[in-house]
């Protein structure tokens, strides 16, 4: 199309070049950015799949963005304005949701071919070089400004994502697991419909960093992860666990000194309050271990547990252990006993019984067979004393 004479101009009469230009241009506004949206339907597969309301949205931003081009180019003896105002406001926030950082450059990058194309057309010859060197200084600040855009929104919903999962995080320690809570969870990206594990530390001193790096190190690792400050405290929940001991070594060294605590597996994410309740009073209760392993299991940490105050881990004691050792026979256990009061020596466990020394090692090696601790181990033969007291303070019954 050729361009309007400047005769038929209105007001072209005593008007500068660079002013007849800019009135070309902005006559032109409509046309060019109708022209874009086209080429975007012929060219950019994403768009053409959006909803109409998402593409109504990018045409805007195609019209703001021509028109602020206009603008900045009359302005060009001035300081011209940053095109980010002009630009991306005109749009609702959620379009940043709905398109990435890519997609807007790919947005831009089919605006300026159409106004590349069409320039001539519009402003004619003379001026097509000066414009089109406007037009590419311009796309360059549009291109910095959509940047500087995304990053200010990837900060406020990496804020937000923050305080998201941790209002998560305290409602799954605390039990409190509904349907809400599990639509935010999938909103942080979880996805695991079964083995779960809650692992509890302290966070590093003065860094700020240790969730971010847990996320990382447990998504390379295969796991689905939220994880959330509780105090002095540091969480995190895994999903798609197997082993949570193994699981729990991908996340251990972005934790702050002592000890790293791993709840027992349980099925799914409703079921973390049971996983978190062994870890949370195992931590609480792990100096009295100072040789534990890091990480640890919340089920070794059932002597100091039960110590402490712990009636569920009381009560696992005494099933687990002193329940299935009586039901083993009154010589198994009275065997047990007779070894642990006399200092762990076989021998001296046979002299009290009246035995053969090979029949305490048998009838040791059938508690080990029961309950799968060794009462030759220190650690083990530790445990099953304080099973023992326990469960003669607090007498079961006996199949």
């Amino acid at each position: 199309m050729r361009p309007t004479p400047d005769s038929e101009l209105p007001g072209a009469f005593g008007t500068s070049r660079h002013d007849r230009t800019v009135h070309l241009l902005e006559r032109a506004t409509g046309r060019l950015a109708t022209a874009a949206i086209a080429r975007m339907e012929e060219t950019l597969t994403w768009y053409r799949a959006m909803p109409a309301e998402q593409r109504s949205w990018v045409g805007l931003v195609i019209q703001a963005g021509i028109a602020a081009f206009v603008d900045w180019y009359r302005n060009a003896d001035e300081s011209r304005p940053t095109p980010t105002a002009d630009v991306f406001g005109t749009a609702p926030r959620d379009l940043i949701r709905s398109i990435s950082l890519q997609q807007t450059v790919e947005v831009v990058r089919v605006a300026i071919e159409v106004v590349e194309e069409s320039v001539e057309d519009v402003v004619g010859p003379d001026d097509v070089r000066d414009v089109t060197e406007g037009v590419l200084r311009y796309s360059r600040e549009v291109a910095f400004s959509a940047a500087h855009v995304y990053a200010r929104y990837a900060e406020a919903r990496g804020s937000w994502d923050a305080r998201l999962e941790a209002t998560v995080v305290d409602s799954l320690l605390r039990g409190e697991v509904d349907e809400d809570v599990r639509s935010r969870a999938s909103a942080l990206g979880w996805t695991a419909a079964s083995g779960v594990a809650v692992i509890i530390g302290r966070p590093r001193p003065d860094d700020g960093t240790s969730a971010d790096e847990i996320r990382r190190s447990a998504r390379h690792a295969g796991y689905d992860v939220l994880t959330g400050g509780q105090g002095d405290r540091l969480v995190a929940v895994l999903g798609r666990v197997e082993d949570p001991v193994q699981a729990a070594t991908a996340i251990v060294t972005h934790f702050g000194p002592g000890p790293v605590v791993v709840g027992p597996l349980v099925p799914d994410l409703v079921s973390a309050a049971t996983s978190a309740r062994p870890a949370v009073t195992g931590l609480l209760a792990a100096a009295g271990w100072p040789d534990a392993p890091r990480p640890v299991a919340a089920g070794s940490l059932l002597p100091e547990r039960a110590l402490a105050g712990d009636q569920e881990a009381l009560h696992e004691l005494i099933a687990e252990l002193y329940v299935p050792i009586a039901e083993a026979g009154p010589v198994i256990l009275e065997t047990l006993a007779a070894y642990l009061e006399t200092g762990a020596s076989v021998e001296a466990a046979a002299r009290l019984l009246f035995v053969h020394p090979n029949t305490v090692r048998y009838r040791l090696r059938r508690v080990s067979d029961v309950v799968g601790l060794t009462p030759t181990d220190p650690r083990d033969s530790y445990t099953l004393r304080l099973a023992l007291s326990l469960g003669r303070m607090n007498p079961p019954a006996i199949e």
